[in-house]
């Protein structure tokens, strides 16, 4: 599927094929690159059916925004009728009675639902080899990873399974694994899209997002799915922008913030330079750099790595064998059933942040740890604050690495964790930010990171379209075939 979302809407629009095609296309391609282990759940049957009735409306006048088009859901969002697995053994046979409200919302308008991608285990991991249906590869080189936690969005999308695929990004698992995968992906400001349906991992950073060929691609997804949901408290009620009129205009006047923090040690010298690059076809746009500080940036990953796992400690303390999900067998008491039950139904990852989010909210730590973040993440808020004074958005590479081979990093946590360390202080001040091609190193697709004040994603989703408008890095595709 070579063509862009926004360019398949307008094909449908004016009857150039059918959504039944489309949809045949990408259930055809799925079946052809299995390989790449991107999905955990295709239902044809119904994706056809789905289309059908697109037709039908299409027929009868309907004009849904994305009416017909086929997209698919990363593995962390109900739906109703369709297993929900979150990647892990605990969830395996879950079936949902209910849609999320962002799969009610892209249903509503029109998108026909072809399955459910994979994942890193309950959105824990970077590299999504941490799923209990093994590791999707990376369509650039299925030797390396994709990138996580949203890693089979990423890969469906850049292997063009689909045009479309949504997200969610706790510390950077939406744009990290675009980076990787050379695709765009936006990661909403904190509240703009409702989390109800969205199995909780860490509740204060979680944001469901769009992950597509380009920025033009994100508008219209956003624009189907963002907005007030009067059953997530924490849903912003402030109205929504027009994501797609917005994406006109052109860049004079725009003050582009670059982290000085970001371009030290750590940073591949080939993303450095693409990063360098395409801050320079910013400047030929019309617009102006300005050198802006992020002090506590560095101090984001240990912030980030005791506020998730806390957080993810508590929600996940509901998969006990009891209500619902995986229960061990041969137990002997309830107390024996709890800890068989999540001892072999979470992975050693999921494990890990238990565990350490456990030790964090625990009485002695509490203070030490846990509140000392709280107070880390509040500087992290008021970087970006100060930064923001300076300039309009904020511009840098979204990881310091490309994709890395599969295994790498698996024995060493804490250099897994390092790969989002331009991503994290992000969601910890609850910010819009977006990832888009910008490059190649050592043949494999380079990320540049566009940060927002919060809910300024039109303004975004415009810079990005313009430099996709001057640049063709978006429309690189993998070597498949």
């Amino acid at each position: 599927m070579s063509e862009t979302l926004a360019e398949l809407v307008r094909g449908l629009a004016a009857g150039r094929y059918s959504s039944v095609e489309l949809v045949d296309a990408s259930l055809a391609r799925i079946r052809r690159h299995a390989d790449l282990n991107a999905f955990i759940t295709v239902d044809e049957e119904a994706a056809r059916a789905a289309a059908r009735a697109a037709d039908q409306a299409r027929g009868a006048g309907g004009t849904g925004l994305l009416l017909g088009v086929p997209l698919a859901h990363k593995d962390i969002f109900c739906t109703a009728g369709m297993r929900t697995t979150c990647a892990s053994r605990m969830l395996a046979g879950f079936v949902a009675p209910y849609d999320a409200t962002v799969v009610a919302r892209l249903r509503a308008h029109g998108a026909v639902m072809v399955g459910k991608t994979n994942m890193d285990e309950f959105a824990m991991g970077s590299s999504n080899e941490t799923s209990y249906f093994g590791p999707v590869r990376n369509p650039w080189d299925p030797t390396r990873v994709p990138g996580g936690s949203s890693g089979g969005s990423a890969a469906a999308v850049a292997a063009g399974l689909v045009p479309a695929a949504t997200g969610t990004d706790t510390g950077g698992s939406i744009r990290q694994p675009a980076a990787f995968c050379g695709i765009t992906g936006l990661k909403p400001s904190y509240g703009r899209v409702s989390r109800y349906g969205m199995i909780a991992f860490a509740s204060s950073l979680d944001q469901a997002g769009p992950m597509a060929r380009s920025a033009e691609d994100c508008a219209y997804v956003l624009a189907a799915m963002a907005g007030f949901d009067d059953r997530d408290s924490t849903s912003s009620e402030r109205p929504v922008d027009d994501y797609i009129g917005g994406l006109s205009g052109d860049l004079a006047g725009l003050r582009i913030g670059v982290v000085r923090e970001h371009f030290g040690a750590g940073l591949d010298a080939e993303i450095g330079a693409a990063t360098q690059a395409a801050l320079a076809e910013f400047e030929r746009l019309g617009a102006t750099l300005v050198d802006v500080s992020l002090p506590n940036s560095a101090a984001s990953l240990p912030c980030y790595y005791v506020l998730a796992p806390a957080e993810a400690s508590s929600n996940l303390a509901r998969y006990d064998g009891v209500r619902y999900g995986y229960r061990a067998a041969g137990y002997r008491d309830l107390e024996d059933m709890y800890k068989k039950t999540r001892g072999e139904g979470f992975g050693a990852e999921v494990k890990r942040r238990i565990m350490i989010g456990t030790y964090a909210l625990s009485s002695g730590y509490y203070d030490a740890y846990y509140l000392k973040a709280l107070k880390l993440r509040r500087l992290v808020a008021d970087d970006f604050a100060a930064a923001f004074a300076q300039c309009d958005i904020i511009a840098g590479p979204t990881a310091p690495t490309t994709a890395f081979a599969l295994g790498a990093k698996t024995d060493d946590p804490v250099s897994m964790y390092m790969n989002d360390i331009y991503t994290i202080p992000v969601n910890l001040a609850g910010l819009p930010a977006l990832s888009m091609p910008a490059g190649l190193a050592g043949g494999l697709p380079v990320g540049l990171q566009l940060v927002g004040r919060y809910l300024d994603e039109a303004r975004l989703l415009r810079v990005a379209h313009r430099y996709q408008q001057a640049t063709d890095w978006h429309r690189r595709r993998p070597p498949l075939s």
